[in-house]
């Protein structure tokens, strides 16, 4: 097990994330887009290596996987000794180590310096010519949040992939960004995830 400083697990409702999970096992099934990765991570911040925890994600054919640059990959492209960013279901298994079904996993070329956030919220208006998402109110600019979604994914609220087109005005989603942000008005950062809720 590597023992560099890792990132930590946190829960939001039934969606829990990892950020800079080391990973050190990959199970690839024969032709198939199922299969796991076993990541450690620290119990909490600032845990010595012997407080590390283990967890299983499992992957399934609904689970998106990025490379470094936002591009989709296979399972079988994860190699052990690698960083992840993971978004997952928080109904686990109580088993050694616990089991989650993975909803996206971001692989880092190195440790990622990017922290990720989750927010949740209101499509104000789709700029898909020039692949701009606003949330916030549609009619007070100085409430929305301009997200960059040209390399992102989307998904169903169930998880399966849809695309940009399949988004509207009003509707609720939850968005894993960068928590980095322009300070114009709308504020602009990265998507990486957005889900319909």
């Amino acid at each position: 097990m590597n023992t560099e400083t890792r990132g930590t697990l946190s829960r939001r409702g039934n969606i829990s994330q990892i950020t800079n999970a080391f990973v050190e096992e990959v199970n690839a099934f024969s032709n198939t887009s199922t299969g796991y990765i076993i990541v450690s991570y620290a119990a909490s911040p600032g845990q010595q290596s012997d407080n590390i925890q283990m967890l299983r994600l499992n992957i399934n054919r609904n689970t998106v996987i990025l490379d470094s640059s936002g591009q989709v990959i296979s399972l079988s492209e994860i190699r052990p000794q690698t960083w992840i960013n993971a978004v997952f279901s928080s109904a686990m298994t109580r088993s050694i180590p616990p089991q989650a079904n993975a909803f996206l996993i971001m692989v880092q070329k190195r440790r990622p310096q990017i922290e990720i956030a989750t927010s949740i919220g209101r499509i104000a208006s789709i700029d898909a010519a020039n692949g701009f998402l606003y949330t916030g109110n549609p009619n007070d600019i100085n409430s929305q949040v301009r997200y960059v979604v040209s390399n992102s994914t989307f998904s169903d609220p169930s998880g399966r992939p849809i695309t940009l087109s399949s988004l509207r005005p009003s509707q609720r989603v939850r968005i894993t960004h960068a928590t980095t942000q322009t300070a114009s008005i709308p504020p602009q950062t990265i998507a990486f995830h957005v889900q319909l809720l």
